[in-house]
């Protein structure tokens, strides 16, 4: 924790910011030492939006007694009066009484009230601040805080600065969000602004913008909902429909919990929201179910959102593929797990979901339906991170039974296949780490554009999935031939674009031209990213007719080949501007991953590029 202190003259007013802590960390848990009666007027100082601290000098001011904290200050460090009154400041709050007690005993001395204004920053973004008055009356010292949150971001959040991009993704595809109700204050995730299809508006901290919405035949339920919760309920799930601002009708599942204090006062409320809509052809309505879409024939790789979340989750078809249960048979829950055959892997699921690690990378047998003749190996990935105070998780799950078994196949035969099936899995491993790098970065660039991601995740995945298929089969990483790549490669941009787009794919490769396994890997990831920005930029009219993209792939000499890829698009008015796209970044850092040199040129009818790569690389096959 920083501490900088600054005196505001004009104002009177001294200014304290406060630097890389949560509340969390500033309560301990001590025994009490003091026996306080209880505070009269509680309810009434419950009710009032304001925080209102009150501390009793303690030998002559050199420590406070906290008689009572702030319902804020209270749901913040997620504790109670009881946990903290009839305590000494300096042992229950080391932090707090580091902060406040000089201020504290220069008005208990004085008797003069004394203005200050405390800033929290959090990875040096403000993350709220508060206007506090120090009165001393009646022998106490009295602390009137006003707090502001800062809507871009929040105290509780991990080390990890990336969480709310991650958190904010996930809410986007699975179509979720939550909000936090605490002093008759509301906060909301982006999360909800994607169902009610809105941007954020002044005033959204003094209303529920969600029940506002709720069409007349629901609100019976929603004030019934209310009721009850006010009365004493903790949690109440159901599902209501709203009409947003533009006319839509949506349906929302709605998990609310409530939070009372020891004297059964209610301190804040949580809402956990999900748009469960479909219409009535059951097409695509979520952004999710695009995400998830670019998955829909991968029997192999599974797409995990929020698997650590038994009602919210979402997965791709690769999971029940792997799983045999149907879609709409399964429901979530950790019995999954029990069918893990190494225990180690299920303990360390366990410690993840407890929240005792948050990362997780474990390869594991599966029996399928406990059926030990049917058995399948598996390499998982989960990521669990915190943003707010919620917990969000995503992941992945692959199928590596074929290649397993082809593994102990090889293993069997003699060292050199066992040497080979470790190459095999160490390029899978490196390839899926690419892809991850690849979609961090467009998940960012494209985050409005979601169609736009799954193209790129698509043909990536196929292009990698074409190299897993023809290299595990192999003996020989030195001399692959390139034909047979590029062959399938322009069948599956076929299938999974030139259809949808009227986009024809032409290709010449030297029959001759064999290259090594660190070549060829770049290199079809090099060609998929310029054929998906010829895509994008070369023909924004889709009802122009014979749009093609060609490639020409020739040996220059013994040791150098060159790549021609071309379209007959509208070209380029500007080559600086498009040089500076996240494509064109990935492009360019593929290129020198192939230690080679590309050039962008114009032609008369559309833009081409011409890469020079070599044909052999070192090879960094390893025992």
């Amino acid at each position: 924790m920083r501490v900088e202190k600054e005196y505001r003259r004009l104002e009177n007013t001294e200014e304290v910011r406060i630097y890389d802590i949560t509340e969390k960390e500033l309560f301990v848990q001590v025994p009490r030492e003091f026996d306080l009666p209880d505070f009269p007027f509680e309810k009434t100082l419950s009710n009032i939006t304001n925080d209102i601290d009150i501390f009793i000098p303690h030998e002559d001011g050199k420590d406070f007694i906290v008689h009572r904290l702030g319902l804020g200050a209270l749901s913040r460090g997620e504790i109670t009066h009881a946990d903290v009154s009839g305590r000494l400041l300096s042992k229950t709050s080391p932090g707090f009484y580091k902060i406040l007690a000089e201020p504290l005993r220069e008005v208990y001395q004085t008797k003069k009230t004394k203005k200050m204004r405390f800033f929290y920053h959090f990875h040096e973004k403000l993350a709220r601040f508060s206007n506090v008055k120090i009165i001393s009356d009646m022998g106490k010292l009295i602390l009137i805080s006003d707090h502001r949150d800062n809507s871009e971001s929040r105290l509780h959040v991990s080390n990890d600065d990336t969480s709310g991009e991650k958190a904010n993704l996930i809410e986007y595809f699975s179509q979720t969000g939550s909000y936090y109700k605490i002093n008759d204050r509301y906060s909301w995730t982006q999360g909800i602004y994607n169902i009610i299809n809105r941007q954020r508006e002044e005033n959204d901290e003094y209303y529920n913008i969600v029940f506002d919405l709720v069409i007349p035949e629901d609100r019976p339920l929603v004030e019934k909902i209310l009721r009850e919760l006010d009365a004493g309920r903790t949690t109440y799930e159901s599902v209501i429909r709203i009409k947003t601002d533009d006319g839509t009708i949506k349906y929302v599942e709605i998990n609310l919990y409530s939070k009372f204090d020891e004297n059964g006062e209610l301190v804040s409320r949580y809402g956990l929201m999900k748009d469960v809509s479909t219409d009535s052809n059951r097409k695509m309505t979520r952004p999710v179910d695009f995400l998830l879409k670019g998955f829909k024939n991968n029997k192999k790789l599974a797409l995990l959102i929020e698997p650590l979340n038994v009602k919210q989750y979402e997965f791709s078809e690769g999971f029940y593929h792997l799983i045999e249960i149907p879609p709409e048979e399964y429901k979530h829950s950790r019995k999954v797990f029990e069918n893990i055959v190494e225990e180690d892997v299920q303990c360390r699921i366990l410690e993840l979901l407890n929240g005792e690690t948050n990362e997780l990378s474990e390869r594991f047998t599966y029996k399928v339906h406990g059926d030990e003749h049917n058995q399948k190996m598996c390499d998982i990935y989960l990521e669990r991170f915190e943003f707010g105070q919620d917990t969000h998780s995503i992941g992945f799950i692959t199928d590596i039974t074929e290649e397993r078994n082809k593994q102990m196949e090889l293993m069997e035969a003699n060292e050199h296949q066992t040497i080979l099936i470790k190459e095999v899995h160490h390029r899978v491993k490196n390839n899926l780490q690419v892809l991850n790098s690849f979609l961090n970065l467009e998940k960012r660039a494209y985050k409005n554009k979601p169609n736009v991601i799954i193209d790129h995740m698509q043909s990536r995945l196929s292009s990698l999935a074409i190299l897993h298929e023809k290299t595990y089969n192999t003996t020989d990483f030195k001399n692959i031939n390139l034909s047979e790549y590029i062959v399938d490669q322009d069948s599956q941009l076929r299938g999974l674009i030139g259809l949808r787009d009227g986009i024809e794919f032409e290709s010449e490769v030297d029959e001759d031209l064999v290259l090594t396994i660190e070549v060829i890997t770049p290199l079809l990831l090099v060609i998929d990213e310029l054929t998906m920005n010829a895509i994008k930029h070369a023909f924004p009219d889709k009802s122009v007719p014979n749009k093609k993209i060609v490639k020409k792939i020739t040996r220059i000499d013994e040791d150098t080949a060159q790549l021609i890829l071309r379209d007959n698009g509208v070209g380029i008015e500007d080559p600086k501007a498009i040089t500076k796209n996240l494509g064109c970044e990935i492009i360019k850092n593929l290129t020198k991953q192939l230690d080679g040199h590309i050039e962008l040129f114009q032609h008369e009818n559309g833009t081409g590029y011409k890469l020079i790569f070599p044909i052999t690389m070192e090879h960094t096959i390893e025992g």
